[in-house]
């Protein structure tokens, strides 16, 4: 048996062993057989880079969060590739850029409208899930997809996560959203009942109008367009009375694998059969090497709280939610403690874009805080809608309390965990992410990020220069939402901001922010305030010129049109339309 001491030394030889291999061979995993770890990645929805104490915030508590970071390294500058769910998820899991892969809109829809569309992510996209699959990892998702579904058919599961890598699928193929719950803040619901009603009377109008023409003799007609305008005008009123519960069914259901085991959702247990998958995906896979991604519901609207945590926080519902998705990662942390994994395990934390500040009701604020940065969800180039938390953690590994105060981005986890499972990203593609293994380590003093492009929908919005010799970091805007009401700090009464048309100001010269003198955006930058202006405008828009090149021909846009209406053959079921329900955990496969 090993004296204690010795055992101790060879421990310590053996993490310095791993930590100088990481460093001296940065871009060959294959040589380092040590660092195939368990890969656990921790995705927030919504959640504001202030709403985490280790970035600042003093009222809402996050122990097990700010633990993380005290354990690990935490990044300052990290930022989503877009500012919204969908666009957002499909360049975490690809390291591209969202338009490269064509998850993107031009007409303002933003993000996967429903469950039944067709449009997602391209079968053609690779994952760091399929890459590691491929190289002897369980890959598992508990939570939210938000990337498609189905294509032709409502068992066809052409955009399914066990279609792009993962192994395990428990959770909601859709999205959060207000209208799960028929909350007065609705995504869609609101909208889809005025438009409703405005048809039911123009329907009713007809048939009154041609009901009296025909009974004058005024109107030559028979009564079979009257009696269509009163059976049309009789559906539209009863579609627009229960419409919301229509959407409820039709988007917030749980799947497990290829099943459906819930539909709708039984809210009040939603977290516990979460934290139950979590916690069996580990204990299933613990002999290794796994990779789970862990994509919170937490804490999207409608802020679904368990009894225990209402009420607790200084911030009403939203300070609550975020609370119980802390003491969620607390549980999360408890089984690999359990199991003996911590110390082979990579943890990381995140969020999919900054907090939305137009969810709003009264006086009442529904949406994260941004902290010091401008702006929130939905608006392409301001900090406040891309700046997240980014937090790693493998302990005896990373170095703990390390702070990383240079740019990167979501889109650098895929080369970064692509390389620690020993994997190779793909040759035949541009990957936009760049491996944050150096950085972490300490082992590089810069990010490889010199520009980092921030899109709106499919219109670029903004471009980040990492000036490194003088230790400037430029923001040019382009073009910039139109505040409203005037004044106001967000785009109130919309949703979110748009990214095109009149509801955007388009900059000429643009506008030039030095983020390392001004990170809240707060004073744009003029020719007499800034001697290099027009050195700094021109180097960057080479920079764009250079990126545009890289793109290529056109994809189709997944988040358009046709690709984003709702399919009735597309709908998931349980049962037949328009009732489809059924609560069966454990369902079919």
């Amino acid at each position: 048996m090993l004296h204690p001491e010795r055992s101790s030394l060879l421990c310590r030889a053996w993490l310095a062993v791993t930590i100088s291999i990481l460093g001296s061979r940065p871009s060959d995993a294959r040589d380092v057989p040590a660092s195939r770890p368990n890969i656990l990645l921790l995705m927030a929805d919504d959640l504001g880079i202030g709403d985490v104490g280790c970035y600042g915030n003093t009222t809402i508590r996050t122990p097990n969060i700010d633990r993380l970071a005290q354990d690990g390294v935490r990044l300052t500058q990290h930022l989503a590739a877009a500012s919204v769910c969908t666009p957002s998820r499909a360049a975490f899991l690809t390291g591209r850029y969202p338009l490269r892969s064509g998850m993107v809109s031009s007409d303002g829809s933003r993000v996967l409208q429903w469950a039944a569309v067709p449009g997602g992510l391209p079968a053609n996209e690779t994952t760091f899930a399929k890459i590691l699959k491929d190289r002897g990892y369980a890959t598992g998702l508990i939570g939210k997809w938000h990337l498609g579904l189905n294509c032709e058919s409502s068992t066809d599961h052409c955009h399914h996560p066990l279609r792009h890598g993962f192994d395990h699928f428990y959770g909601m193929p859709f999205s959060m959203m207000g209208d799960c719950a028929l909350w007065d803040i609705s995504e869609k619901r609101a909208g889809l009942e005025r438009t409703l009603h405005v048809a039911v009377q123009i329907a009713a109008g007809a048939a009154l109008t041609l009901a009296a023409g025909k009974r004058t003799g005024l109107l030559p007609v028979s009564w079979a367009p009257v009696i269509c305008s009163v059976i049309a005008s009789t559906l539209l009123f009863i579609s627009s009375h229960v419409l919301g519960v229509l959407i409820v069914r039709a988007d917030c259901f749980l799947m497990r694998n290829h099943g459906l085991t819930e539909q709708p959702m039984n809210f009040s247990r939603t977290t516990s059969l979460m934290l139950t998958e979590v916690s069996s995906f580990i204990q299933r896979n613990k002999q290794g090497p796994f990779l789970l991604f862990v994509s919170f519901l937490h804490v999207h609207t409608p802020l679904i709280t368990t009894e225990n945590f209402r009420g607790r926080s200084r911030h009403g519902l939203y300070g609550d939610n975020v609370e119980e998705m802390d003491w969620m990662v607390g549980r999360i942390l408890g089984v690999l403690e359990r199991e003996g994994l911590t110390n082979r395990t990579l943890m990381y934390f995140t969020s999919d874009h900054g907090g939305s500040l137009e969810a709003q009701l009264g006086p009442h604020q529904y949406g994260g805080w941004n902290g010091i940065y401008k702006g929130g969800k939905g608006m392409g180039g301001w900090e406040g809608g891309i700046r997240v938390p980014g937090i790693f953690r493998w302990p005896g590994v990373l170095p703990a309390g390390r702070e990383v105060h240079e740019p990167t981005s979501l889109m650098d986890v895929f080369p970064t965990v692509v390389r620690l499972g020993g994997g190779e990203t793909p040759q035949d593609r541009v990957i936009d992410g760049r491996d944050l293994l150096p950085l972490l380590l300490g082992t590089a003093r810069h990010s490889d990020h010199e520009f980092l492009m921030h899109y709106c929908e499919k219109f670029l919005h903004a471009a980040r220069w990492h000036q490194r010799d003088r230790g400037a970091i430029w923001k040019v805007h382009y073009q910039t939402p139109v505040f409203h009401p005037e004044g106001a700090a967000a785009c109130y009464g919309r949703g979110v901001c748009p990214c095109s048309g009149s509801g955007v100001t388009r900059h000429d010269p643009p506008l030039l922010y030095d983020l390392a003198r001004d990170p809240s955006e707060a004073r744009a930058l003029t020719p007499d305030t800034e001697p290099a202006f027009h050195r700094v405008l021109a180097r960057v828009a080479r920079a764009v010129e250079r990126h545009r090149r890289t793109l290529g021909p056109g994809v189709p846009l997944q988040l358009d049109g046709p690709r984003n209406t709702w399919r009735p053959w597309l709908q998931p079921c349980c049962g037949g339309l328009p009732g489809c329900g059924c609560s069966r955990e454990g369902g079919g496969q």
